[in-house]
């Protein structure tokens, strides 16, 4: 196989897909540094395609680049990344950092990215995370596999956990039909989810004058997540590699 990729290579070296391919070629030998330097060949004749940024990111974090990674998966994200690759794997990451607000962000965007590849045209205008009729529809819309299923658990923990009851509750309730351990999860968390509302409706009648907790979206409690790609010399350090 690298010798086929070579020989397109040398036939043209602006055909990325076989400087992609030799990237591809010695990732699976586990040669990372090899990989790295022909994805980011790809990467420099097909800068919009979010599947080059998904590689490298994929090469830098193998190679202990944490940070470099996140912000190849950034770029990854700007561009579409309508396989969902990107936003699972940052949302991953932001976890790790104990950063809940950015994983809840990567994860809606993720569901809405593969709702857009799902089903394309049907949705335009604001984001998911700007509005709540588009977060209803993609949220009642997506087709679950078992990286959505991850993310509206995640989704529906992290709305109940701020109080954000009706968001909390479409999302569990979208695990419903899906037929891994999500399913049961989401219908434990449905049920504390009433429960947690049946007692605060019980506060509130004993108590009118208390005011109820104002619903916040992801994008207010903090900064918003900025999504947009950065240069590819941000993307990654200065060194150079040559195989």
């Amino acid at each position: 196989a690298i010798e086929a990729y070579r020989r397109a290579v040398d036939i043209s070296d602006r055909e990325y897909r076989a400087w992609y391919g030799l990237g591809q070629t010695y990732e699976i030998m586990n040669m990372l540094l090899h990989a790295l330097f022909y994805f980011r060949k790809a990467a420099a004749l097909h800068p919009h395609d979010a599947r080059m940024w998904c590689a490298i990111g994929g090469c830098l974090l193998g190679l202990d680049r944490r940070t470099d990674a996140e912000k190849s998966y950034e770029r990854a994200v700007s561009l579409g990344d309508g396989e969902g690759i990107a936003t699972r794997k940052l949302a991953e990451l932001y976890r790790e950092d104990g950063d809940e607000e950015k994983a809840a962000k990567c994860y809606l965007r993720h569901l809405e990215l593969r709702y857009r590849s799902q089903m394309p045209g049907s949705f335009s205008g604001a984001s998911a995370d700007a509005s709540p009729e588009a977060f209803e529809t993609v949220i009642t819309n997506v087709r679950v596999d078992e990286p959505e299923a991850e993310a509206l658990l995640y989704l529906a923990y992290y709305y109940r956990d701020n109080l954000e009851y009706d968001q909390a509750i479409l999302c569990a309730t979208r695990l419903e039909d899906y037929p891994g351990p999500e399913k049961e999860q989401g219908k434990g968390l449905l049920r504390d989810i009433r429960s947690r509302m049946d007692q605060k409706a019980g506060e509130t009648i004993h108590d009118p004058l208390s005011s109820s907790t104002p619903a916040v979206g992801i994008r207010s409690r903090r900064r918003d997540l900025s999504m947009e790609s950065q240069s590819a010399a941000n993307a990654e350090s200065s060194f150079e590699f040559s195989p």
